[in-house]
């Protein structure tokens, strides 16, 4: 890793120098949508959040199952989190290696060096897990490389089904996120709406005025919420788009 951080620190003066190319340029393009990967990253958080909102609005007897549930989140959470980490790497990878030079791949190489493992009950299975072990492969291979176009478009050739494999694993997770909302959303505004109707309002002026606004808040989030999911498939799709674009490109061997 040491070894890999020295290479890293000094490709700035590495031989060779990006193409100026409209093609360097399209990727460039491409690697300054990583941002988008975000909303994932945002909505991966969330899920793992979960049961700590959950929480207070759930009976006894569910309690001690979803603390089971809990901690095995928690542990998947982590690489779940690290599929988006190696898709970022990629690409920002490609960007340094067409000649932008304002990414610092450092972070990004440490991320790298943590494997992850699937979690079959999820949809992450092994082909996810070996997609991504071979694109973090590949983003490490790219950071030693010389800024060429020669050598951005075998990344892209390499990196072809991981790539999609990648993607697949993130629309797979956010489907489960999504799911997981629904089945919040039911408990949470669930106990309100059979709670609220056995509040008195005269003796329980107070907490039914609290009651009906936490309702309305908490509808008003779940709302907000199902739009972010639509917004992160979206960018996914839109960088899968990209990416193919940029294979379809490609100029013959």
């Amino acid at each position: 890793m040491q070894r890999l951080l020295s290479i890293l620190a000094l490709l700035a003066i590495l031989t060779g120098c990006a193409s100026s190319t409209p093609r360097m340029a399209e990727v460039r393009a491409f690697a300054a949508g990583a941002p988008k990967l975000g909303a994932y990253h945002e909505l991966t958080e969330r899920y793992r959040q979960t049961y700590q909102r959950q929480q207070p609005f759930m009976y006894a007897a569910a309690d001690a199952i979803e603390q089971q549930l809990d901690a095995r989140r928690q542990q998947a959470c982590d690489d779940f989190i690290q599929l988006q980490y190696g898709l970022q790497a990629y690409m920002q990878t490609l960007g340094r290696l067409a000649g932008d030079s304002q990414y610092d791949l450092e972070d990004q190489v440490k991320h790298l060096s943590s494997s992850i493992k699937a979690w079959p009950d999820t949809g992450l299975e092994d082909r996810h897990v070996n997609a991504f072990a071979g694109l973090a492969r590949l983003a490490l291979r790219g950071v030693t490389g010389p800024q060429q176009e020669q050598t951005v478009n075998q990344l892209l050739r390499d990196a072809r089904q991981p790539v999609h494999e990648v993607l697949d694993a993130m629309r797979i997770l956010l489907r489960l996120y999504d799911k997981s909302n629904d089945n919040e959303e039911d408990i949470v505004i669930g106990m309100l709406e059979s709670e609220i109707p056995f509040l008195d309002p005269g003796r329980d002026r107070l907490l039914l005025a609290l009651s009906k606004s936490l309702q309305q808040q908490k509808q008003a989030e779940f709302r907000l919420i199902g739009l972010r999911y639509t917004l992160a498939r979206k960018n996914l799709d839109l960088i899968e788009q990209r990416h193919r674009a940029l294979l379809d490109t490609l100029p013959a061997h």
